[in-house]
């Protein structure tokens, strides 16, 4: 049978879309699969509440993404995508109306620390002062393959080596408590480990709390104008014109094998697509090992440890559509942040929600990153309007019951709607008291809805794999898998569940064509 194109990309997500982009580059004749109705997967937007209300659905700001040389690689500007660089950063809110607000200008940032703690300021001053000192190397490992573990092991030979890798091992309340002195200013940083999942006790979550603050202080929650789609779009629109062609509602069933090769895949509908050289699949890891390919194609070995592949903690998303903006207890600046992390006064309020999760139940006092679309791009929503999303998380992908004993079921379908209302009570009395009576649609997407929704959201979860100290470099997603190759030599993973992991970062998919680039012969430039 004659292939039909030279290489196959499964998944339309930002990272697929970007290894599918530098394939095309190269001259290869690409064809893209996404399952879904349309491309972009978490990194999308769409009126989910009402008309006119563009709600980007997962990724909301750009952050680590700024590392990225793939925009001014591809020239995305010339397809649509345009950055808007809001300022405040970010806020962290407490319940007594006082809030933290990082600003671009890092004295502004002190400024506001200082009113908690001068002592803290300063060392937040020290440690952006480091961030910019080691900006070049983060870079170049968010951008490049994960070194191997010879690498790892010369690397932790120079004379900060074994500084770096102690900051890598430990936890968040050891690194909190170690550089802040005020609880307040521990509780600003300890909110980007919830991000991706870490708990203050969890090991590896210092470097993280560390690396995510001082990234945003640095480069801003800048935000895609019209809705992180764009940034897709403009993906397409370079695809495109490169001869790359897109199809949506292509549910890949199975990668075909012959005589240990990858010749094409076979679709949910019967039909076929054959390739002659690639495949490289953005789907979560899980998904690519043991149902695209199978334990008969990987070995039972890989399979099993694929098997207990950790996924993490799943997310709830509440979509709301505001008759007027939020007015937040803080004020402004507050008002005008896009991003607002809301907290008790203490770490143990997020050793609290983590324990409840991972215990099976619904937190009593839910964490919620609450994203203020309009702050960051006005034309998101009607003119006076309001729009914001609330991340829930952590939340029990199995419910064995609540933790404050009074909502009953253990079935999201049945609870999802109830604990909203815990989580909008909880905002309107704690962090904006305008909110519940400004509500003009609500939409609630509980983890099992997520799941359903998008095909890589395993247990409704965001991450791909959950980011362990044993699930990131060369490790992720196993040891086997780490470098974008998989036990198939032809077929090669390009998504978040590769180094360096989830979010919007262009990272994995770049990185991976690199990979297929030095596999053809070919120059990465």
């Amino acid at each position: 049978m004659a292939a039909d194109c030279d290489a196959i990309v499964i998944g339309a997500g930002h990272n697929g879309l970007v290894c599918a982009c530098y394939l095309a580059r190269a001259g290869l004749d690409v064809v893209l699969l996404e399952k879904y109705g349309s491309i972009g997967g978490m990194s999308n937007t769409e009126e989910v509440t009402l008309p006119g209300y563009h709600s980007d659905t997962h990724a909301i700001c750009i952050q680590f993404a700024n590392f990225s040389p793939v925009p001014d690689e591809l020239g995305l500007a010339e397809y649509g995508y345009q950055l808007l660089r809001p300022d405040p950063c970010w806020s962290h809110a407490f319940p007594d109306g006082q809030a933290i607000t990082v600003f671009r200008d890092i004295d502004r940032t002190c400024q506001s620390i200082a009113r908690f703690s001068q002592r803290d300021a300063e060392t937040w001053r020290s440690l952006y002062e480091e961030f910019l000192q080691h900006k070049d190397a983060i870079n170049a490992s968010l951008n490049s393959p994960p070194p191997s573990f010879a690498d790892q092991a010369a690397q932790q030979q120079a004379p900060d080596g074994p500084d770096h890798f102690r900051l890598e091992m430990q936890s968040l309340r050891s690194w909190c408590h170690e550089t802040f002195e005020a609880e307040e200013t521990r509780c600003l940083a300890s909110a980007w480990g919830v991000h991706v999942g870490a708990a203050p006790d969890d090991v590896g979550g210092g470097s993280i709390a560390c690396l995510f603050s001082m990234v945003v202080q640095h480069f801003g929650n800048n935000v895609v104008k019209g809705g992180m789609r764009n940034l897709p779009l403009s993906l397409a629109g370079f695809l495109e014109a490169h001869n790359g062609s897109i199809r949506v509602d292509a549910d890949v069933k199975r990668i075909l094998i012959e005589s240990g090769r990858a010749v094409g895949v076979q679709l949910d509908d019967g039909g076929q697509i054959r390739c002659r050289k690639l495949i490289a699949s953005s789907a979560h890891p899980r998904h690519l090992v043991l149902d695209l390919l199978g334990e008969d194609q990987v070995g039972p070995t890989i399979a099993r440890k694929m098997r207990l592949y950790e996924v993490g903690e799943p997310v709830m998303v509440i979509y709301l559509a505001l008759d007027r903006p939020p007015e937040f207890k803080a004020g402004s600046p507050v008002n005008q942040s896009v991003y607002m992390h809301p907290s008790g006064h203490s770490l143990e309020y997020y050793s609290r929600i983590f324990s409840d999760a991972r215990g099976g139940l619904l937190t009593e006092h839910p964490f919620a990153l609450v994203c203020n679309d309009v702050a960051g791009d006005p034309g998101r929503a009607p003119a006076g309007k309001g729009l914001m999303k609330l991340v829930v998380q952590p939340l029990p992908w199995h419910i064995a019951g609540d933790a404050a004993g009074r909502i009953k079921g253990t079935n999201w379908d049945e609870v999802k709607e109830p604990f909203a209302d815990r989580v909008i009570e909880q905002m309107t009395r704690d962090d904006i008291p305008n909110l519940a009576d400004s509500i003009v649609k609500r939409v609630v997407h509980s983890p099992v809805d997520i799941a359903r929704l998008l095909p890589s959201a395993v247990q409704g979860t965001n991450t791909h794999g959950a980011t362990l100290p044993y699930q990131v470099g060369a490790m992720r997603p196993i040891p086997e898998l780490g470098g974008y190759r998989s036990p198939i030599d032809n077929v090669y993973l390009c998504g978040a569940g590769s180094h360096p992991g989830p979010g919007v970062t262009m990272a994995p998919g770049r990185n991976a064509a690199q990979v297929i680039y030095d596999d053809l012969g070919l120059t990465f430039a």
